[in-house]
């Protein structure tokens, strides 16, 4: 006969720990042990009944591994698995609803999460808040796989800051969520991993999304005792990982180095191509390059003063050579009205400007640093659905 359990909310508070202002019902919860309470209607042990809530690439993965565990009979890990998602203009939707689909899993569009019966949630990539009526209705809570180490990069984009401030270790959290702010609920499981140097968030997502996936299958197979082992986020170590604007495109040659225009470029360039300038026209910067050492001492490079911004077509390597901060990063194609080579731009764009400026200086050729307006229109803000939360 299965003995069953009542819904609990895992481990106390740490000595000196600080806590939001929890609902009565919650403040009710955080009073019982585990062991201590009862409900008829609650499993103590697999076979768990499982909503997923998931939108991306990454939570893809999560959801792959949720259903293949359910269709292994032997295991009995996943009774039954239903799958919320968020609309999509795409007709196809987003890759989470696609999978579900594809897999005839049953799925439903954010707010509709349906009416049936589960045991635990499980969020990746979700990007919404779940309100505390619906976490209540999980006997053992909802689950979220985050991909960074937390409490580091907390929020909606942690795989795209974790690149972009040349963090060394990364990893993934599996954590239980708590109502009104993300990201801050007991660690179940936490593993780290090296950030694998010049890698792209995209390549970085892949490697989180796999590892996310092990870890959650993980927990499901020992939940009660994980839930039981949970420890609270230290308070030291949070930062924010925000979604990223359009304005973070924007290239600040003046401020920055070759090697944070590099990161900015492998944290956000699939997404949203890098920005600039060029004689008051916007210039996305498609493909950037290092610049090796016999390109550099090309007399060409270290025989005049420049500025950053300046522009040279470099016609052996053929590629642009911008200066920055300090020193020079490579472009080998943008996109003005379409998408040119470098040497496409050189002979439609710079070459046609020397010739009517013969006089100027080189460094009067140069790409400027693009200001986006601020104002409540320019709120398009775009994120890496490997990462949202």
């Amino acid at each position: 006969m299965r003995v069953l359990v009542r819904r609990c909310w895992g481990p106390p508070l740490a000595h000196g720990a600080r806590r939001g202002r929890p609902s009565p019902q919650w403040r009710a919860l955080a009073r019982l042990g585990w062991e201590d309470c009862r409900d008829s209607r609650v499993r103590e042990k697999p076979p768990w009944r499982v909503l997923f809530f998931g939108t991306d690439q990454f939570a893809r993965e999560a959801l792959r591994a949720l259903h293949a565990a359910r269709e292994n009979k032997e295991e009995e890990l996943i009774d039954k698995l239903e799958v919320v998602t968020m609309p999509s203009p795409s007709p196809k939707g987003l890759p989470v609803k696609q999978y579900a689909v594809q897999s005839q899993l049953p799925v439903y569009e954010w707010p509709d999460v349906g009416s049936g019966e589960y045991d635990v949630g499980v969020v990746a990539s979700f990007g919404r808040l779940l309100n505390e009526s619906l976490i209540l209705k999980f006997p053992y809570g909802i689950l979220n796989v985050h991909p960074s180490c937390l409490p580091r990069w907390r929020g909606p984009a942690p795989v795209i800051h974790t690149v972009l401030h040349g963090d060394t270790v990364t990893g993934v959290t599996i954590m239980q969520i708590r109502p009104k702010r993300f990201d801050v609920g007991p660690i179940l499981k936490q593993e780290t991993v090296p950030v694998p140097p010049k890698s792209t968030a995209k390549e970085l997502e892949a490697v989180l999304s796999r590892l996310g996936a092990n870890m959650l299958i993980s927990v499901l197979k020992n939940l009660p005792e994980s839930l039981s082992n949970g420890r609270q986020q230290p308070m030291e170590g949070a930062t924010y990982a925000p979604k990223i604007s359009a304005g973070t495109s924007c290239i600040k040659w003046e401020e920055q180095t070759s090697e944070q225009i590099f990161r900015l470029y492998r944290a956000i360039g699939n997404i949203i191509p890098l920005q600039t300038l060029w004689m008051a026209n916007t210039i996305k910067l498609l493909d950037l390059v290092e610049v090796n050492s016999s390109v550099l001492a090309d007399p060409k490079l270290t025989g005049q003063a420049l500025i950053p911004g300046s522009v040279i077509y470099h016609k052996q390597s053929q590629i642009l050579l911008v200066y920055c901060k300090d020193g020079w990063i490579g472009v080998r194609s943008v996109m003005v009205k379409k998408s040119l080579t470098a040497t496409d731009f050189y002979n439609g764009y710079l070459h046609p400007w020397y010739q009517k400026n013969s006089q100027a200086q080189p460094s009067q050729c140069r790409f400027q640093t693009l200001r986006l307006p601020t104002k409540k229109k320019q709120k398009k803000t775009v994120a890496m659905q490997q990462c949202i939360e």
